[in-house]
């Protein structure tokens, strides 16, 4: 993930938690899954030690990816947010032109996407396309089975 990161404060909060349990606990399992797997034996044909290896890569990778994210995070303040234009943390009103059926996202950083909870990323399609539109517009957006449109109906925070 390159660029700025756009978050609350309490996600870059968890992002801290989630990252110091990833280096200190996460770790401290993953050297102890290694140590046990190494102590049966053979480490050329011992397939439990490879699997804790693979682990230990993919553990790795994910402090990495987290840390970059914590570097990366710009808290962004509710009571500071524009709602004349869809930006991030705005909750969006919107119909979709070809059913006329009405849904209402918040647009989220990437960590804090939950569709469930109508919270969106800004960053895929929907989000995108909903980027820097006004109450009225109508938004044309990609996804992957063609293109879809939303009138922007309420921009609220």
């Amino acid at each position: 993930m390159s660029g700025i990161n756009y978050v609350t404060k309490e996600t870059l909060e968890q992002m801290k938690r989630d990252l110091n349990q990833l280096k200190s606990k996460g770790r401290a399992e993953i050297a102890r899954a290694i140590s046990e797997a190494r102590e049966k034996g053979d480490l050329k044909e011992n397939a439990e030690y490879d699997a804790a290896k693979e682990a230990q890569g993919l553990h790795e990778a994910k402090i990495a990816m987290l840390e970059n994210a914590v570097v990366t995070a710009r808290v962004v303040e509710a009571n500071s947010i524009d709602t004349s234009k869809v930006s991030i943390l705005c909750k969006v009103t919107i119909t979709n032109m070809a059913n006329k059926k009405t849904i209402t996202y918040q647009l989220v950083s990437e960590q804090e996407a939950d569709l469930k909870a109508g919270k969106i990323s800004v960053s895929s399609p929907i989000g995108r396309g909903l980027l820097g539109k006004a109450v009225g517009d109508v938004a044309l957006v990609q996804v992957p089975n063609g293109n879809m449109q939303f009138k922007i109906d309420e921009i609220t925070v």
